[in-house]
């Protein structure tokens, strides 16, 4: 029999603590998760992933944008859409999300300890809540999550200077917004506000955005958000942001002042490990409040795991998940296969983006001959119905091997499509198989045979050349 109260206690209920606290019993171990029972679900499910995309579809929805395409451009589904529109529904799914994160952390007998939790000592847990308690377990899992990042020479006042976080909490949409920083999150809220009518301007001192993307898509984007008003400034740093009742004017180094009924800050997120006592288990925590792991998710202190946004990259619900499972099955000793290296990245912007494998800049740089092949959503039956004139789905197909190297999608449904081109270059498959596959039809899936098409065409070509 284990000296303390459970096998295994997590600190945090987003999907990595969720995830790791459900695997450890299943194996029959005694799991407490640690969370304040306002935060069930973490995150993920309160503040993040969950609200922002369901505020995205009640945005495509209420705006009738997809269908503008169809039913000419002055087309709505609601005229003044307003924030209550728009939160009935993210409050809704919310709701439900929440009673099925309890229900299934209940029907696997794991006990939901409401409050938060800190070190005492590097296996004992003080729990503040509406109670307090302590308790202690043979392992521990840090899925706390991150918190927007917010740099302290900005005067964030909940109303008008925002994070995004408060932005969901905005009583009015802004007509007006400056969004500062073109990452993910940054470019995801200015497109749907942009959808909703706000004139938008992104401001980012980088010189480009979605680095990591398929520069041919990422133009894509950049048009299209174009074509709804947003202003980008790239090259360009904040020095002031001054807020009047009137709105705010956010000032840049190079001069120009740009006038708007609010701005949402996007600099990044930071580990919620501050009130961890981490320095009570022996572990400390970098500048940006994340902690350091081996490949099993075990930190420098071999009974505690870390999981999820808390470690860094790649910081998404889906990753976490599975790194939350085997980081418990690691600390149980379960055999585990490791996280697959083909991991996809979806972007919900409008329209959203979604890509798995290797870009094309990879695999300039590895010197590994590629062909692409292209399908255009305009092209397919499926595309004319849902009225999507610009998406698109690209393959990098090996010239060598004929294998899939990489999948990247534009438009419509382009987080779910994306899933095929990672299931056949996961089973290793050739772009021939996608040639002889039957699609149904009409469907946007067809796009995989379209460009498995023009990529052996090209193939073909090349190799009639060489004989």
């Amino acid at each position: 029999m284990s000296e303390h109260d459970y096998d295994l206690i997590v600190l945090g209920s987003g999907p990595g603590g969720q995830k790791a606290a459900i695997a450890a019993a299943k194996l029959g171990r005694h799991v407490a998760v640690v969370d304040r029972h306002d935060m069930v679900g973490g995150v993920c499910v309160n503040t993040g992933t969950i609200p922002s995309k369901t505020l995205r579809e009640a945005v495509l929805y209420l705006t009738g944008m997809s269908q503008r395409e169809l039913y000419g451009a002055s087309y709505r589904v609601k005229q003044d859409i307003t924030i209550a529109d728009l939160m009935a529904r993210t409050q809704h799914v919310i709701g439900r999300e929440v009673e099925v994160v309890r229900a299934q952390l209940l029907r696997n007998h794991v006990e939901l300890v409401d409050g938060i939790g800190r070190f005492v000592d590097p296996h004992t847990i003080a729990v503040e809540g509406r109670a307090r308690t302590t308790i202690s377990a043979d392992y521990v899992v840090i899925a706390t999550g991150t918190t927007p990042a917010r740099p302290s020479e900005v005067d964030f006042d909940e109303a008008r200077v925002l994070d995004s976080d408060e932005i969901l909490a905005l009583d009015t949409i802004p007509g007006s917004l400056v969004v500062v920083g073109a990452g993910v999150i940054g470019i995801e809220y200015a497109s749907m506000f942009a959808a909703l009518g706000s004139r938008v301007t992104v401001v980012e001192q980088r010189e480009r955005m979605l680095e990591f993307c398929d520069p041919e898509v990422v133009e894509s984007l950049k048009f299209h958000l174009r074509d709804l008003a947003v202003t980008f400034r790239f090259g360009e740093k904040v020095v002031d942001v001054a807020v009047k009742d009137s709105g705010t004017v956010t000032t840049l180094a190079s001069g120009k002042r740009i006038p708007a009924e609010a701005v949402m800050y996007s600099a990044g997120r930071q580990g919620m490990t501050g009130s961890l006592d981490l320095d009570k288990a022996g572990l400390t925590a970098d500048r940006r409040g994340r902690l350091s792991v081996d490949p099993h998710y075990r930190t420098p202190v071999e009974h505690i795991y870390a999981v999820g946004d808390v470690i860094g990259f790649p910081a998404l619900a889906a990753t976490s998940m599975d790194q939350g499972r085997l980081a418990a099955y690691h600390a149980f000793g379960e055999p585990v296969h490791e996280l697959g290296s083909l991991q996809p990245i979806g972007i919900y912007t409008i329209p959203e983006i979604s890509y798995c494998g290797a870009t094309e800049a990879e695999l300039t740089t590895s010197a590994v001959p590629y062909e692409i092949g292209t399908a255009r959503y305009r092209e397919l039956a499926r595309g004319q119905i849902a009225g999507d004139s610009y998406g698109m789905l690209k393959l990098l197909v090996s010239t060598t091997d004929r294998k899939l190297l990489g999948v990247h999608v534009f438009g419509t449904g382009a987080t779910d499509l994306v899933h095929i081109g990672q299931a056949v270059m996961g089973c290793g498959g050739t772009v021939d198989y996608l040639v002889d596959a039957v699609f149904n039809y009409p469907t946007l899936s067809e796009a995989y045979k379209v460009a498995a098409l023009d990529a052996t065409n090209k193939i073909r070509a090349l190799d009639r050349f060489s004989m």
